[in-house]
C-alpha cells in the first residue's frame, strides 16, 4: 500500500506490561496494522533469546535487538555487531575482580555469572517495583520470571555477545566502567542516574537510532514513513530518528518530553490507542 508505515516498537513497557504480560489489545493492534500493509519491528534492548514464544507469536516483520547491535528483517540478518572475544574476556575478568555479578547477552542465551541468581533476585524485584508493580506482585519473583533465556553454568568467555549487564554495587561501578572500557559504550538501566540498578557495556556507536537507519536503508524506504513507540530514556534516539514518536503513558518523564505524543499506560490499551491515534488501524 502506498501509505505503508514502518513501526518500531520497544518491548518492555511498550508491547509488554511490567509483569511481562502482553495486553490482548496490543496483539490485536499489531496484527491489524500488519494486515493493512504496515511493517512492524521490535526495537528492543532484549537480545533474540530473551523473547519468549508468546512474543514471537504476535507476528513481526523482524527485530532490532541488543539496543541496536542486531538488525533482522524477515529472517535475514541485516547487521550484527558483536563484542569481540578479547573484549568479553576483559569485561568478565574485570567484573569478577570487583565481585560484581552479571549476565552476558547473546542471541543464543543470557549467560549468567556464578552467583547471579542470588544477587539479582532482590535487585530485579526492586526494578519491578520501580516500574509500577505492587509488593504483592514481586513477592516470590524469580530471575527467570524477568529474564527469559537465562542460562547458568555456561562458558563466560564468548564471541557471540551483543552486550553485558552487571549489577551495580554503587554508581561508581558504572563510572569506573566508562574509564576502564573506552572502546565500548557504557550505560545504565533500571533507574535514573545514581538510582540505576544495572550497568551495561556494548558496542560503541550502536543505538536504536543507528539500527533504525540501517534497516530503513535496507528496505529502500524513507525515514519520513517511520514511527517509533517506547517508554524509556534508551528509546529517545529512536524517537529522534523516526518521523513520528509516541511514549507510553506509563513511561519515564524524559521519554515523554522527547516524544511527539503520549498515549495511555501500557496496560490501559496504550499501544492500541496509539495505533488508532496515528491512523494505523481503525477504532473498533
Amino acid at each position: 500500500m502506498a501509505d505503508c508505515k514502518i513501526i518500531f516498537l520497544d518491548v518492555d513497557g511498550t508491547i509488554t506490561d511490567y509483569e511481562n504480560n502482553v495486553p490482548p489489545s496490543a496483539v490485536r493492534a499489531i496484527r491489524l496494522a500488519r494486515a493493512r500493509g504496515h511493517l512492524v519491528y521490535m526495537c528492543t534492548g532484549r537480545s533474540k533469546a530473551e523473547n519468549p514464544p508468546e512474543i514471537w507469536a504476535i507476528g513481526f516483520d523482524g527485530m532490532i535487538g541488543g539496543n541496536g547491535s542486531h538488525v533482522e528483517d524477515a529472517g535475514q540478518v541485516v547487521m550484527h555487531q558483536l563484542i569481540t572475544f578479547d573484549q568479553c574476556k576483559r569485561i568478565v575478568d574485570w567484573l569478577h575482580g570487583r565481585g560484581l555479578e552479571f549476565y552476558l547477552e547473546s542471541n543464543n542465551g543470557l549467560f549468567a555469572s556464578e552467583r547471579f541468581r542470588e544477587a539479582a533476585r532482590p535487585v530485579l524485584r526492586q526494578y519491578k517495583l520501580g516500574k509500577g508493580a505492587t509488593p504483592e506482585e514481586v513477592d516470590g519473583l524469580e530471575v527467570a520470571d524477568v529474564l527469559h533465556g537465562i542460562v547458568y553454568g555456561a562458558e563466560l568467555y564468548r564471541d557471540d555477545l551483543n552486550k553485558v549487564s552487571f549489577i551495580l554495587s554503587s554508581y561508581q561501578d558504572h563510572l569506573d566502567s566508562v574509564e576502564e572500557f573506552p572502546d565500548l559504550k557504557a550505560g545504565t538501566w533500571g533507574g535514573k542516574g545514581e538510582h540505576a540498578l544495572f550497568g551495561d557495556l556494548g558496542v560503541r556507536g550502536i543505538d536504536k537510532a543507528h539500527a533504525v537507519r540501517v534497516l530503513v536503508e535496507h528496505l529502500g524506504a524513507d525515514l519520513a514513513d517511520t514511527i517509533a513507540m517506547g517508554d524509556a530514556k534508551v528509546d529517545i534516539p529512536m524517537f529522534e530518528a523516526c518521523a513520528q514518536s509516541v511514549c507510553m503513558g506509563s513511561g519515564g518523564m524524559e521519554a515523554k518530553e522527547a516524544a511527539d505524543w503520549v498515549t495511555t499506560d501500557v496496560d490501559d490499551d496504550g499501544l492500541w490507542n496509539a495505533f488508532v491515534h496515528l491512523g494505523l488501524i481503525d477504532q473498533e
